[in-house]
């Protein structure tokens, strides 16, 4: 039976561990939610998440996981006679294409094998033909720890393909990796705060484009708990359309405070260093999974070269220490495994972690 008063600490892919300080902020006495103290809460964690994320257009907060807004960013600014093209690399980038079927959507997909990435030069000759109007990628693919080159992506589409609306999954990725949201040209990315945000599950910030907006408001039928019009109408008051998690926004609110703090050049450099930190680790004893220029910062998926059974190393770690990290994924699982290097956890974190695991390996 789990040991709901001493926790693994964990360094799975997501959730991850979540400190202390944290949780006492989640612990805090709510908030009416229609009330003005509420109000004053969302709008200064809206105003810190626009500094974090580079971007002067509209921030919603949504009681919800991720794969919601796979669905509202579908549901929201495609129409059902439009075609959007499906960038798959991987378990996440897949379910997305998945969804928007299951919205009735005409999908095309450009898939690479998994430990790939999906390269500009890819997406420009499936964009050529001029047939699509908006496209999905993952920044970084959770089931893999492969990151797209999604800088040079946006700066390639935003030449040739300025009027395709881009969606990007950065589920992993956000304030772990750099996001200039405007300067990009996105139209709508998202993250569960439960990664990089070091926060628990089922939450998510959602930034949505002043042009995604304005589609928005030609697609029929965009559904009711996700339709970007009432978030819109919503935020314009520091709301929430429904009624939000309003722990959840106490401790977003005070790890933006933490980051803004920081300095966000600080904070990608600090996940940069445990990413190496990392990759070393896996290089002297086993081998990356995806080719090391496209290795994750916030988590590293490591091939299973020695045959280690994982799962039972995973095991034998927690029951000594309290501690776990993450099995492959799906198809992956014992081929590959997974730790995460994100939100919270520090260099004393992985090195104690690493440790652990050579006990058992070697």
């Amino acid at each position: 039976m789990a040991d709901w008063k001493n926790p693994p600490r964990l360094f799975i892919p997501g959730p991850v561990k979540v400190d202390d300080d944290v949780l006492k902020e989640l612990a805090r006495p709510t908030l009416g939610h229609r009330l003005p103290e509420y109000a004053q809460l969302h709008g200064d964690t809206v105003d810190m998440l626009k500094k974090i994320l580079f971007t002067e257009q509209n921030v919603f907060l949504c009681t919800n996981s991720a794969s919601g807004i796979w669905e509202a960013a579908i549901r929201n600014c495609v129409g059902f006679d439009e075609t959007v093209l499906c960038a798959m690399c991987g378990a996440f980038s897949d379910k997305w294409a998945s969804v928007a079927k299951s919205c009735g959507r005409n999908v095309e997909e450009l898939k690479v094998e998994w430990g790939q990435a999906t390269t500009a030069e890819m997406i420009d000759k499936k964009l050529a033909s001029g047939k699509y109007a908006a496209i999905t990628m993952v920044y970084n693919e959770t089931s893999t720890g492969l990151t797209n080159p999604v800088y040079e992506i946006s700066e390639m589409m935003k030449e040739k393909y300025p009027d395709v609306l881009v969606f990007v999954d950065s589920v992993s990725a956000m304030v772990g990796l750099p996001i200039h949201f405007d300067k990009l040209g996105w139209d709508v990315t998202f993250a569960s705060v439960q990664k990089a945000f070091a926060l628990p599950p089922g939450f998510t910030v959602a930034l949505v484009s002043n042009r995604a907006l304005q589609k928005s408001k030609t697609v029929p039928q965009r559904g009711y708990y996700f339709d970007f019009q009432a978030f819109a109408k919503a935020a314009a008051k520091n709301q929430t359309p429904t009624t939000p998690s309003v722990p959840h926004i106490a401790g977003l609110n005070y790890q933006c405070k933490k980051l803004v703090k920081e300095g966000m050049e600080n904070v990608w450099k600090r996940h940069k260093e445990m990413g190496d930190f990392v990759r070393g680790w896996a290089k002297d004893n086993f081998d990356l999974f995806c080719e090391e220029r496209y290795a994750s910062n916030t988590l590293t998926t490591i091939k299973n070269t020695k045959g280690i059974d994982v799962g039972a190393t995973i095991k034998a770690v927690q029951a000594k220490h309290n501690t776990v990290f993450g099995n492959g994924y799906g198809d992956l699982k014992n081929k590959t495994f997974r730790i995460a290097h994100m939100g919270d956890i520090n260099m004393a974190d992985l090195k104690e972690l690493l440790a652990w695991i050579d006990e058992e390996i070697n």
